[in-house]
């Protein structure tokens, strides 16, 4: 009898992370929220919406250490390609933009994401992986990175 339930309680353990992983898919707008993020060791909050054309994008919202102690300024995001978002203060950079809902594979595609630590830009698909965090998978011409935000 031990052995029976014992085997029932590591099959549930095994399997529910599965279901909670498909069940935060299943819905498009499980990925609305706030996020904690952490890129090249700069901590961040990070708010994700919902467009009026039904995609999703994302805006930093707080970032640890914003300020430059030796000037008392914000920081800008200076190594922005476009120039003229170069003046941006940290806390509201758009990070990414255009993603959509694909029902069948459960994810949210086809959007782009700007890494403001290195002023890149790239392809974008989104996720949420079996401990819940939000998976970001970002990729120019092949190669790639991917980095998890916790929601709040």
């Amino acid at each position: 009898m031990k052995n029976l339930i014992f085997s029932l309680v590591a099959l549930f353990c095994a399997v529910l992370p599965s279901f909670a992983q498909n069940a935060l898919n299943d819905s498009p707008d499980n990925i609305v929220g706030t996020y904690y993020a952490v890129q090249s060791g700069n901590e961040s909050k990070v708010k994700i919406s919902k467009a009026a054309d039904g995609s999703y994008s994302a805006r930093i919202i707080w970032v640890k250490n914003s300020v430059d102690p030796a000037t008392g300024k914000k920081y800008t995001d200076v190594k922005n390609p476009n120039r003229a978002l170069r003046d941006t203060p940290c806390d509201q950079i758009q990070v990414f933009w255009g993603l959509k809902y694909n029902a069948d594979k459960k994810c949210w595609m086809n959007g782009k994401i700007y890494d403001p630590t290195r002023g890149l830009n790239a392809n974008c698909n989104v996720e949420f992986a079996a401990d819940g965090r939000l998976k970001i998978r970002g990729q120019v011409m092949g190669i790639g990175e991917t980095v998890y935000w916790k929601k709040l």
